[in-house]
């Protein structure tokens, strides 16, 4: 019934946006004298037309789906009324028992809300905190322990407190969904439907969204009874007020083109958005040495990290902000004059997102898109929802090729290390190539036909191969002892070759590289008492000299 009405309300335009004729002031929204002595302290006169219509809606106690994006100033929309109605309805708080439940997706925005809390109930009697993950648990849980009136929390972090008996939330009189679109989008819908189920079946229900998605009207289906229904805007819109213009330029260049405009401009403060963590640690590193002061916040980060960057970039001593399409969620910056796209979103919702950062409350701004070749596609789908071609410019020296060259092809991989023994046989069991690349066949080891020892010799009598270590005890003694001639001084000892062919001769000779040297005696003429598996000898059989 209510994804009907929705679709009543979009087709029919029944919004409520800037094209009222009048404007009310918070005077005459019916709050109370110390918020609106808050409101004043904050330097505003005049409410936002989102603030002008959900206020009242908000005071009369209903449920409320409101449309309405980033930068149009919902989160006092929703604040100022649930402050005005906690503070008439005085009831002793209890500990970790809040009156008032705020769920958003981000850190960032979870902290931006709080921080709207303070700001408008500094002169009212009532507690809050903001919990998420990122930091350690345990702070909250103590403070968990005190008086609460307002809760604003992450889902996750929520659902823990809640397992740890650390919280309760039976006592929730009111619900705010801050920014369900993107709950949803992030994979929160098990975690919401969780909570609603720890929640007391009475309660005040405040959805806001950006989109109206299919997921949307389902959830608003289940949680809102008969709603009020706001909007300040036509869904998927850009700002007027904001000039959007798209550099065409390759992939490689991107980072280049963005170190040049930043300073070309002498851009004082810019968000950039990038579409992976990685991506955006790439960008910041290559920015810092270009000279540029940039940080980086995304999902990755601690949660210290992302505070301090995002601290310093708005009091501006930090030039480059640069961010993910989550993590920016919430980010409320004044005067933002520059948004820069340095990768197209592929969901053509969030690009109206991030340029929304830029041009608020009246004030102008950019919103610049480096686009290559492989992401002309998003650049359409984006076209086709705002319904209008953004500007396409260019700079000298960064201009995309209207052909581009394709890639060489990489030449194949070639394998590493030994193959496998038998990658290379044949049918017949043979290997096609031996060392010298003839066609080994199949032989005896100690056939006489054996190429090695062409003369059928014993084995004693070859040469050791390369790689093969000699006989040990013939490379310790040359005197012949494996013939007979143990006793026989080295001057007297018989030719063993000279039955030997000259091939033969040659083959036999004692090659110098793989000549061993004899082995010191490291027992110093002690007797060793180690067992040894070498035969015994007569020391005075040694000869006195070597042959060289």
């Amino acid at each position: 019934m209510l994804s009907r009405f929705v679709e009543f309300a979009y087709s029919w335009s029944i919004t409520l946006s800037t094209e009222q004729t009048t404007t009310p002031n918070f005077n005459e929204l019916g709050l109370s004298e110390p918020i609106l002595r808050a409101i004043s302290d904050a330097g505003y006169t005049t409410p936002t037309p989102i603030q002008a219509k959900a206020i009242p809606q908000v005071l009369s106690g209903g449920d409320l789906l409101a449309g309405a994006q980033t930068g149009t100033g919902k989160t006092a929309g929703f604040t100022l009324p649930i402050l005005q109605l906690l503070s008439t309805k005085p009831i002793a708080p209890s500990k970790g028992r809040p009156r008032c439940l705020m769920l958003t997706p981000t850190r960032e925005l979870a902290a931006q809300i709080e921080e709207s809390v303070k700001t408008y109930g500094k002169h009212l009697p009532l507690k809050s905190m903001v919990v998420f993950g990122g930091v350690s648990i345990n702070p909250q849980i103590n403070r968990l322990s005190r008086h609460l009136d307002i809760l604003v929390a992450t889902p996750g972090r929520l659902l823990d407190l809640a397992e740890q008996k650390s919280v309760d939330l039976s006592g929730v009189e009111i619900l705010v969904l801050d920014e369900a679109d993107r709950m949803l989008d992030m994979g929160f819908i098990r975690d919401i439907k969780k909570i609603l189920a720890m929640l007391p079946k009475q309660r005040q229900n405040l959805l806001f969204s950006a989109t109206f998605s299919d997921e949307i009207k389902t959830l608003a289906d289940g949680l809102l009874h008969n709603p009020g229904f706001v909007e300040v805007a036509r869904r998927n819109t850009a700002s007027e007020m904001v000039e959007q213009t798209v550099h065409m330029v390759n992939q490689s260049h991107k980072r280049e083109l963005m170190s040049y405009l930043i300073k070309h401009h002498d851009w004082k403060q810019v968000l950039i958005f990038t579409r992976t963590k990685h991506g955006a640690n790439r960008l910041t590193e290559k920015l810092v040495k270009d000279g540029i002061e940039a940080a980086a916040i995304h999902g990755n980060k601690s949660q210290g990290a992302r505070t301090k960057a995002l601290a310093q970039f708005k009091d501006g001593s930090m030039r480059v902000l640069v961010a993910t399409d989550i993590a920016a969620r919430g980010l409320d910056i004044d005067q933002l004059p520059q948004v820069v796209n340095f990768e197209l979103p592929n969901i053509p919702e969030d690009y109206v997102h991030r340029i929304g950062r830029t041009g608020r409350a009246g004030a102008s701004g950019a919103a610049i898109s480096l686009v290559d070749n492989e992401e002309a596609k998003y650049l359409k789908d984006i076209e086709k929802l705002i319904k209008r071609e953004i500007p396409r410019v260019s700079v000298e020296g960064f201009v995309m090729p209207t052909t581009i060259e394709p890639e060489a092809p990489r030449p194949p991989r070639q394998p590493h290390g030994r193959p496998p023994r038998n990658s290379q046989r044949t049918n017949n069991g043979q290997q096609p190539n031996g060392r010298d690349g003839q066609q080994r066949q199949g032989q005896p080891r100690n056939s006489q036909s054996n190429p090695r020892n062409p003369q059928g010799q014993a084995a004693q009598g070859r040469a050791p191969t390369q790689g093969q270590r000699a006989p040990a005890q013939a490379n310790r003694d040359n005197s012949g002892r494996e013939h007979g001639n143990r006793g026989q001084a080295n001057g007297n000892k018989p030719d063993q070759n000279q039955h030997l062919s000259e091939a033969a001769r040659h083959q036999s000779m004692p090659q110098t590289g793989l000549f061993t040297p004899p082995q010191p005696n490291r027992n110093n003429g002690r007797p060793s008492n180690r067992p040894s598996n070498r035969p015994a000898s007569n020391p005075s059989s040694r000869p006195n000299n070597r042959t060289r």
